[in-house]
This record gives C-alpha cells, structure tokens and sequence, in this order.
C-alpha cells in the first residue's frame, strides 16, 4: 500500500467513474433546444464572458484583468453533466493526498480487490454522483481555480448553458442582459485569482492539509461515505413525503433578506460534512470560510457596482433572481438543508458586508492590498469586524 500513487490510492476508496456515471445518469434534463439554438447560446455566452473583463477591470481597479479577455482557451461552455464531470475531475484531484493518507493508516481496511473495497468505493462514487447531479441543475457558473492543464494553468471558467437559458426562462428577463450579468460575476472570481497567483495553491494546501488530518482518522472511510449516501437518501424521501413541513416556506436561496434558516426547527445534522470533519481542524476550516467569503463578497460587491448603463435591465433580474427561493420545492429545500448551502449564502453575504465596509471606509485601491499575500487575507473575526482588518493592515 505505501508505494501506491495518490492517484491509485483515491481509486481504492472512490470510484471515479461510478461518480461520473451516477451524475450523468441522474442529472435532471434541461431545456429543450434545437442545435443551432444550442451553438448559438454558447457562443453568446462566450462572448458575454468576454465582454464582462472590461467591465470588472473598471469596477476592481485590478490590472491583472488586462487581457483576459482576449483569452478564451480557460472557458468552457458545458452542459450539466459536463459540469459533474469536471467537478468530479477538481475533486479527484483535490481528494488524492487525503485519501492516500486513509489507505496508508489503514490498509487493511480497503484491500484492493476486496467486497469491501469494491462496494465501499462504488458507495462512495455513487454519493458524490448523487449531489452533484442535484448541484449540475442549480450552478449558473463557476471558476475552478484548482484545474491545471498545460493549456489552462491558471484555471478555468465553466459556465452552464442550459441552467442560464433555463433561470432566464424562469425568472422572464432578457437573455442577453442575464448572460452578461451571470458572467460578470464568475469573471470576478477568474480576476481574483490573476490578481493573487500565489491563492489557488495556499487554498489547495489548506484544503489538503485538512482533508489528509480528519481522512487520516478515519478507520473505516469507504463506510462513513456509503453510511453518508445511505443518511442522505433516507431523509431525502422523509423531505418529500413530508411537503407540508411548515419551516420549509421560511427557508430562502440568500439572494434576499434573513438567514436562510427556519427559526422554528434545528437545522438537520449534516451527515455528509461529518464523514470527512473533525473538530480538530476547525482552525484550517475557520480561515477557508473566511476566504471563500472574501471572494463571493468581493463579487457580489462587484455586482452591486453594475447599473444599466452595463446591464439594461439589472434591476429586474436582481430582484426576481432575489425571489427564487420562495419558489422552491420542500424537496429542494431539504436537500440545501443538508448540504448547508443555506449557511453558504449567509457567509457569503458576512463577506460582502466586509468588502463593501473596507471600500467605503478606505477605497477600492487599498481594499485590492488583500490579494498581495496570505497574510493579509482576513481571519472569521475580522471578517465581521471590518475596522480590525483596516488596523492591521494599518490602512487608515
């Protein structure tokens, strides 16, 4: 076991392209579109990816978005399944030095070739698959700063065609201003990341330095994540027999006001974050949050920046966009539960408050010291205490 590869270890536990498979298979079917509709909307999506760097260069002030533009080799238009498929890729890729860690302290628990072995990873595989493909019907967008290829070492932007035709269908606001504003905010993340070029490895050290420490604990991996897939089924059919479950109407997608979370019930213990969390590293955990809230904060600020003058009908998409929530089915909304995405938009709306406080407080120019280096990335105290960053940073 000690002279497997990263790669041949992460298969021991995982199957990959039982992953892959199961996301396919059960991703739910988007539009319906005739090829040339479909070729037609990719290649506006990509030129409102283009058109987007402009703007978020003006409104950043960072110049590491010069040119990017101009450069379309890290974007790529996909459809759901296509997205699973590379997201799986990122955590594969992600997962490899933890999992090598699991099979490593025990190996005799995943023997290669063994029932255990075999079903465990299957189980596994399946898991992934399943929350992901429930993911591929809600993701507009995203950039994968942890891709690397010769061709796209600095990562790459995926963007969703059938879920930006079907959300512009949905929410009936114009296809090209929605285009356009969806990509103006992945942009913002792809800028970022060329603004801080040390970020996506310190990120993905964090990342491993956590998953290798609560992998490495765990006895019996291939289990927990099958028990995780088990949990998640079973509460997944209590949810949709019990649709009239009244704290369902007061959950919300955070694209508007509140927490996201029904006061009148506790949250559902989230079995999936169990299976891989340990409580002795909530101290990597806590600066991650941080991060990932800098960056969806700063791009929500971007975002708050745009007008018509950008985005003609800005103010109708946001506000409808903003309403989705209310609209979702219990089902959904127990799945967000349990995946705590719910939690995801209050964090991310902690970080757009502390963005928007700095630029006020001191300007946009010294606000972008933040992608300088690691340390002056802000910690989850300051994230909600803005003038502690101001102080350390010794901005004012």
């Amino acid at each position: 076991m000690a002279d497997l590869s990263e790669e041949q270890a992460a298969e021991l536990v995982i199957n990959w392209e039982a992953a892959t498979a199961t996301a396919a298979r059960l991703v739910p079917p988007g539009p319906a579109m005739k090829r040339g509709e479909a070729r037609s909307e990719v290649a506006a999506l990509r030129a409102a990816a283009a058109e987007s760097i402009e703007h978020v260069h003006r409104i950043t002030g960072l110049d590491a978005a010069e040119g990017l533009g101009n450069d379309q080799s890290d974007v790529l238009v996909v459809d759901r399944p296509g997205w699973s498929a590379a997201d799986i890729s990122s955590f594969r890729t992600l997962l490899a030095p933890a999992l090598k860690t699991a099979v490593e302290k025990k190996p005799e628990l995943i023997k290669e070739g063994s029932t255990g072995q075999v079903f465990g990873s299957a189980a596994a595989g399946a898991e992934m698959g399943g929350v992901l493909a429930f993911l591929s019907a809600n993701v507009l967008g995203q950039f994968d700063p942890f891709h690397w290829r010769p061709q796209t070492p600095a990562g790459r932007l995926l963007l969703v065609a059938p879920n930006v035709v079907s959300v512009a269908g949905q929410l009936n606001v114009d296809r090209d201003d929605f285009r356009l504003w969806v990509c103006l905010h992945e942009q913002t993340h792809r800028v970022q990341f060329a603004a801080a070029p040390w970020l996506a490895d310190h990120m993905k050290a964090k990342i491993t330095e956590l998953s290798t420490s609560t992998m490495g604990q765990a006895d019996t991996l291939p289990q927990k994540l099958a028990e995780a897939a088990r949990t998640l089924r079973d509460e997944l059919k209590a949810g949709n027999k019990t649709k009239s479950n009244k704290h369902d109407d007061a959950e919300s997608d955070g694209g508007g006001t509140g927490n996201g979370a029904s006061s009148e019930a506790p949250r559902p213990r989230n079995r999936l974050l169990d299976a891989i969390q340990s409580p002795a590293d909530r101290e990597i955990m806590s600066h991650l949050t941080a991060v990932m809230s800098l960056l969806e904060g700063h791009a929500n600020v971007v975002m708050d920046a745009v007008d018509s003058s950008i985005v003609p009908s800005v103010k109708t998409i946001r506000r409808r966009f903003e309403q989705r929530g209310k609209t979702r089915s219990p089902l959904e909304k127990l799945i967000r539960r349990l995946l705590q995405m719910d939690v995801k938009a209050a964090q991310y709306r902690d970080g757009q408050k502390f963005v928007a406080h700095i630029v006020d407080a001191v300007g946009m120019e010294k606000f972008n010291t933040v992608w300088q280096s690691p340390q002056h990335l802000p910690t989850e105290q300051e994230l909600h205490d803005p003038a502690r960053w101001i102080d350390r940073m010794e901005l004012r």
